[in-house]
């Protein structure tokens, strides 16, 4: 478990541009925050164009049944605008999930990709964030040694996880998608599986690339039955979020105008009436969009 936590730690630690961590710090002040955690593709390219992806991990029990608390953010920095989408949840329930103990799937897959620990209140909230970020991997190597072949490479294994995973939530992404996970973040699933492993005592053999998992035929059994719960209740969950987001997404609006004009080049004129009822306003924006559109002959 230290080889794992120490490998976590090294990469929450991965470096990110000087803005990323200002509004980083902005929203934890802003709420009280313990942590922030910072993740997606522009963790990956460093780029500050597009939405910034945060977590944000409160103190406390968590307030909302359905969670994570979802919202939008833009930020004057130097004169260039920042966006964010900033998901907002207690660090306790947090970990929870990345142990495996709540129905959840969203967040130790999510989290046993890249991420990096970008402000923390105290070394104390830090090692909460590392253990939680190693109970992730953990939860998802299970899941995965259990999908997976009897033997086969570290790839194999993270491959039918992420398969499982997106089928069991609804996705727009095309299939396919675990190979370009895998193959975009190589460097830091490279070695991830087997410290996993023996972090949990899970034996397994290797020879060259292709490592053999000895887990127990009952252990198996026992992560497979609790995957085919939390599968079943994959897509419900999905549906009872995007519901709950689409009453409290807040910044919704704001949200969708930039989305509608980066996409198709037509500017949202954002009303008080759009801003507070963006479901509402929906239909009438599309058909201006496509009007303008139809004028410009696109």
């Amino acid at each position: 478990m230290e080889a794992l936590e120490e490998r976590i730690g090294k990469t929450l630690s991965a470096p990110v541009n000087d803005a990323v961590a200002s509004f980083a710090s902005r929203l934890a002040q802003e709420c009280g925050a313990l942590a922030v955690l910072f993740y997606g593709s522009n963790l990956r390219t460093g780029s500050l164009d597009g939405v910034l992806d945060y977590y944000v991990l409160l103190p406390g029990e968590q307030a909302e049944r359905i969670w994570p608390r979802v919202s939008y953010r833009e930020w004057d920095h130097n004169g260039e605008t920042l966006r964010a989408k900033i998901a907002t949840m207690s660090l306790k329930t947090f970990a929870e999930a990345s142990r495996g103990e709540l129905l959840d799937t969203t967040i130790w897959a999510r989290f046993v990709q890249p991420s990096a620990l970008v402000w923390a209140r105290d070394e104390a909230a830090a090692a909460q964030m590392r253990s939680a970020i190693a109970s992730a991997a953990q939860t998802a190597t299970r899941l995965a040694v259990a999908l997976g072949p009897e033997r086969g490479t570290a790839e194999d294994y993270w491959r039918a996880l992420f398969r499982a995973t997106y089928q069991a939530e609804f996705r727009v992404e095309k299939p396919g998608r675990e190979d370009s996970i895998l193959s975009v973040n190589a460097q830091h699933f490279d070695g991830l599986l087997p410290l996993a492993l023996a972090a949990q005592g899970i034996e397994f053999g290797r020879a060259g690339d292709v490592i053999e998992p000895k887990m127990a035929e009952p252990l198996r059994r026992q992560v497979r039955a609790w995957w085919a719960k939390r599968r079943r209740m994959g897509k419900p969950m999905n549906v009872i979020r995007l519901v709950k987001a689409s009453t409290t997404f807040d910044g919704a609006a704001r949200y969708a105008a930039w989305k509608v004009e980066r996409h198709t080049g037509v500017p949202v004129k954002l009303t008080p009436w759009r801003e507070k009822h963006p479901v509402l306003a929906a239909p009438g924006v599309l058909f201006n969009v496509w009007w303008e559109r139809r004028k410009r002959g696109d």
